[in-house]
């Protein structure tokens, strides 16, 4: 088994209530310490195998696989997570305007309020991203055709006589 399914077997465990909650709880605190560390020296690329920089960052091997699964898709590129070993090479070169829209949209405001993003991200910028995610986030309905309107696929017919003829 690779890294990646060790950690999604973990995450997936059937637990307790208390125990499910003790275990996010734990996941959470260190994974908040990760982005303070990252969003504290933000100039600062992480790069070096797996286990190097789960150890750096505080963390065993699986449960650092995880945090990089949460992180992946904010990395300018991608990490191959199923291929990821002990001494698999890791660079955690992170789009940060990428990632607080991620944050946004994992609802984890213990991460995006968090006030080492002062150094990176002005207000404004950040204002700016919450809009962005909320308005990506909005359902826009196209037009809709009146059954007495001509029909769109340009037969001249009104569209209750031709192709919403079926539709009630």
């Amino acid at each position: 088994m690779s890294l990646f399914s060790d950690w999604q077997a973990l995450a997936e465990t059937e637990r307790q209530p208390a125990e499910s909650k003790k275990f996010w709880n734990d996941y959470f605190a260190l994974e908040t310490e990760n982005y303070k560390k990252i969003l504290g020296n933000f100039e600062h690329t992480y790069s070096g195998k797996l286990s190097e920089l789960a150890a750096e960052f505080g963390m065993d091997e699986v449960t650092f696989t995880g945090f990089l699964d949460g992180i992946n898709t904010s990395l300018k590129k991608e990490l191959k997570l199923d291929s990821l070993k002990s001494g698999s090479k890791v660079e955690l070169d992170i789009d940060f305007e990428k990632l607080y829209f991620n944050m946004l949209d994992c609802k984890a405001d213990w991460l995006y309020n968090l006030p080492e993003w002062d150094g990176i991200l002005t207000v404004e910028k950040r204002k700016e991203i919450t809009r962005e995610f909320r308005t990506s986030k909005m359902y826009v309905s196209g037009e809709t055709i009146g059954r007495n309107d001509p029909c769109p696929c340009g037969s001249g017919k009104k569209y209750k006589k031709c192709c919403g003829k079926d539709k009630k």
